[in-house]
């Protein structure tokens, strides 16, 4: 399964930026729509496409594996700090 970091990616926003982000910020900087954000934010499994990947990692200057990862079944996510 995919796992995405993407709350991850808005604590270390917040802590290099020294203030709060929201998903209404997210949105409106990258164009995508509030409620994918919360998908993707909330639901275990959430598939999105390429295109909305490519903004998140715009507007988080990061790669790819800095957003998301592979999560095999019997393998726990790996925490913030790996």
């Amino acid at each position: 399964m995919i796992r995405f970091k993407l709350g991850e990616m808005i604590e270390k926003k917040q802590f290099a930026d020294a203030r709060r982000i929201t998903v209404s910020e997210i949105a409106a900087a990258t164009g995508l729509n509030r409620m994918t954000l919360s998908k993707i934010l909330n639901q275990k499994g959430y598939g999105t496409g390429t295109e909305t990947i490519d903004k998140l990692c715009e507007y988080f200057a990061c790669r790819v594996e800095d957003l998301m990862e592979h999560v095999g079944p019997d393998e726990p996510p790996a925490s913030i700090s790996d």
